[in-house]
């Protein structure tokens, strides 16, 4: 086994952009390094770390050669009007250069295409490929004729296409290429992902440039959403998008693995699968800004997970639906900023989180609302969801945030029971299902009056994080719009006072719930993290739900101004240190940023006469 070699210089998380193809995602710096790429799905071993470990765990970086024989830093980035293409420009002291990078969409052979362009002048130039399988631990075999090079992945190989002549480094088997680039002048870069030994035909990168920005334009212009703030709703659209799996519908958390939370902590956890409660916000989302598409290939992957036994349902999966995610730790890698340890898997696949139930309910309920067609195919996955969670619901659980500390009766959970419980009465009233009605009646009301009496502390009038606690959560924000009570009830607003009083930060940015530092917390984990951003996008939805629209639109202002220069977010915010944190770019933070801006539209005033 290597040793863990140490950590990369410092970088940013937000230092980074997202390029996919609906099937995995790379990540590209500032400098024109992609320092994440995984293939040829999102949760397949990375074949480019450089992320969470030094350049040789594996990078491919392309841009001007700086004055000390280094990489500088693009003085522009931007994505082409409403795509996933990224364009990098750099002012040199000999000329102006641009990168686009780009993986094309529709194509079973993950692809990334890079092509740089002389603006003007006369630039140096370089194009590195360090490609390490299996996370950076691996040292492949190279084949190059000049122009293209194979890299053995075992599974697999990747082939690296360049207009200009590629030597291979036999002292760090890096594949290198050195050119000029001139005023007026295009070269096409790309590396292909093929599944068996046989070569790919060689990219066409201008036809493939075309397609992929008519693909993310006419996606984008069928959004619905007209109001405030409309680009930035756009990015997290696409950012969304980008997150769903095209084969099968499911939704990726986010494309990494193991970016911290707490810059030099212990909470790295592997983002690259699909929770049932992300994936149904996700799809929520999307849905509300008109995109049915979407949200009807995640039904038909619910119904394949399912398989007509809701009993056996997981809290995630796979993308393909696999149900195997043990987790381990990769030990040769240093982590991002030094953050141990790396891992891949996630070992709350196994845990008990009640409110999922009340999540993916919500949404196919919400799904039928808006398209009255999908009735008879959602009542049936509400029926057997309920079904099942009668079984459940006063057990004790993980809840939202996955503790792995001991369980217990959180008071979101019930709150999101009492939701499937509600959701799925409603249904079969409407006459779209079947269910002992009666029965699920009374436990829906055994739900509410047991939440208002063991989960409310009513000395500081507010609900509290689980029975019989004082600590706060935040996602008990979710209450304020679930229809449990009146947005006006006195508890309700109570509730939203104390969350800001007791888990705010610096900005206005909220905790998700208390930490201890070095001793473990509700969580059962040492150490601190950021503001979580998804619970900022609820704080806003709850401020105009209860009548104060003006702080609501000053906090959606606070959650758009943190998003890095290409509108993209990471799971928390640290507001110390002004940096974001965690897994990214995240889905449920886009989520937060769509919902912010729908709770913010304005409301049409009444004209009618007295």
């Amino acid at each position: 086994m290597r040793q863990r070699s140490s950590a990369r210089p410092t970088t940013r998380i937000e230092d980074h952009g997202l390029i996919g193809n609906l099937r995995t995602a790379a990540l590209v710096d500032h400098r024109g390094s992609i320092d994440w790429m995984c293939v040829p799905r999102f949760d397949s071993p990375a074949v480019l770390a450089n992320l969470l470990g030094t350049e040789e765990h594996g990078m491919w970086t392309l841009g001007p050669v700086g004055l000390g024989g280094g990489a500088p830093e693009a003085n522009r980035r931007r994505y082409l009007d409403g795509t996933l293409i990224l364009e990098s420009t750099w002012l040199t002291p000999t000329g102006t250069v641009q990168l686009l990078d780009f993986m094309p969409v529709g194509d079973e052979t993950a692809q990334l295409v890079r092509i740089v362009r002389g603006i003007s002048g006369c630039v140096p130039m370089r194009s590195l490929l360090r490609a390490r399988p299996g996370y950076g631990y691996r040292v492949p075999d190279l084949v190059s004729d000049g122009v293209r090079a194979s890299i053995d992945l075992g599974l697999g190989g990747l082939w690296l296409d360049a207009p200009t002549p590629v030597l291979i480094r036999t002292d760090s088997r890096d594949l290198s290429s050195e050119f000029t680039l001139s005023e007026g002048e295009t070269l096409v870069f790309s590396l292909s992902w093929q599944p068996g030994t046989d070569a790919p035909p060689v990219p066409d990168g201008d036809r493939l440039l075309e397609q992929t920005q008519a693909f993310w334009q006419d996606w984008i212009s069928r959004s619905t959403y007209a109001g405030p703030d409309r680009d930035a709703v756009e990015r997290s659209l696409i950012t969304l998008k980008a997150l769903q799996h095209e084969p099968t519908g499911a939704f990726v958390a986010a494309p990494t693995t193991s970016l911290p939370e707490e810059i030099g902590g212990v909470r790295n956890w592997d983002y690259r699968f699909s929770w049932l409660r992300d994936s149904a916000l996700m799809g929520e989302a999307l849905l509300s800004c008109g995109y049915l598409e979407e949200f009807t290939k995640l039904v038909k992957w619910l119904q394949r997970v399912f398989d007509g036994r809701p009993e056996s349902l997981q809290i995630m999966y796979g993308v393909g639906g696999e149900r195997d995610l043990t987790e381990q730790i990769l030990d040769w890698l240093p982590g991002f900023a030094g953050s141990a340890p790396v891992r891949i898997g996630n070992a709350a696949a196994g845990q008990l989180q009640i409110d999922v139930y009340g999540e993916v309910v919500d949404a196919l309920f919400k799904a039928q609302l808006h398209d009255p067609s999908l009735a008879p195919v959602v009542a049936p996955l509400v029926t057997g969801l309920v079904t099942c969670l009668e079984d459940l619901f006063e057990t004790p659980d993980m809840g939202i945030w996955e503790v792995r500390g001991p369980r217990r009766h959180f008071v979101h959970s019930k709150i999101m029971a009492w939701i499937a419980f509600d959701r799925a009465i409603q249904l079969i009233a409407a006459g779209h299902g079947d269910g002992p009605v009666d029965r699920w009646v009374g436990i829906r009301d055994r739900l509410h009056t047991q939440v208002c009496e063991r989960g409310y502390d009513p000395d500081r009038n507010t609900f509290t994080q689980s029975y019989g606690s004082q600590e706060l959560d935040a996602s008990l924000l979710h209450i304020v719009t679930s229809g449990f009570l009146p947005p006006d009830d006195p508890r309700i607003v109570g509730t939203v006072k104390a969350i800001q009083r007791e888990l705010s930060t610096k900005g206005g940015f909220l905790l998700r719930y208390p930490t201890k530092g070095d001793n473990e917390g509700v969580d059962g984990l040492p150490g601190d993290e950021g503001a979580f951003l998804i619970c900022m996008g609820w704080l806003i939805a709850a401020l105009a739900a209860i009548g104060r629209p003006e702080e609501a639109e000053i906090f959606k202002q606070q959650l758009l101004q943190i998003r890095n220069d290409l509108g993209l977010l990471a799971e928390e915010w640290d507001p110390e240190t002004s940096r974001q944190l965690g897994n990214y770019p995240q889905g449920l933070s886009h989520v937060g940023a769509v919902l912010a801006a729908m709770a913010t539209v304005p409301r049409p005033v009444s004209s009618g006469t007295r």
